[in-house]
């Protein structure tokens, strides 16, 4: 009866085969790189200025007018702390340039903020109607979004960066 007691009160584990190989996991190419970018810190975009049918012509679009245009369209939507997001105006396009390359009619123009900002900067850009003197003159259509530049401009990015 003793003997009994003791099966029943002790645990059975499985032996294992200490002389049989452990399984490993598989090697990857050692040639391979892979991450996982999990919170990239920026948001690209791709902004178009169109001016309104029955709004005067407007200047070719340079660094200052897209930083003042930008920074009305922020102002009018989120008020002062609009004001403080940061934008980098990465490159700007002008007609003329983007018509000999065949590519659009209007001037483009791309910025980069903050990842945590870039909502509030698509809704501010979006709804913005302003411009020259009238105050009805022009307004962004965002033409691209993304959390990657290079993928933004069709994987090579060297569009970005051509003269």
């Amino acid at each position: 009866m003793a003997d009994a007691s003791k099966q029943a009160g002790s645990t059975q584990t499985p032996v294992t085969n200490p002389g049989a190989p452990k399984r490993k996991a598989p090697e990857a190419n050692p040639n391979t790189i892979h991450f996982t970018s999990r919170n990239p810190p920026w948001t690209y975009l791709k902004l178009q200025l169109i001016p309104q049918p029955d709004a005067p012509a407007l200047q070719p679009l340079d660094e200052l007018s897209a930083r003042t245009y930008l920074s009305s369209a922020l102002s009018q939507f989120l008020g002062l702390t609009g004001t403080a997001i940061p934008i980098d105006i990465l490159k700007v396009e002008n007609r003329d340039r983007a018509a000999s390359n065949g590519s659009n009619k209007y001037d483009s123009v791309w910025i980069r903020v903050p990842r945590d900002d870039g909502a509030a900067v698509v809704a501010a850009i979006s709804s913005w109607i302003g411009g020259s003197g009238s105050g009805s003159g022009a307004a962004w259509r965002i033409c691209a979004k993304g959390n990657f530049l290079g993928a933004l401009v069709a994987g090579s990015g060297q569009d970005l960066f051509v003269p």
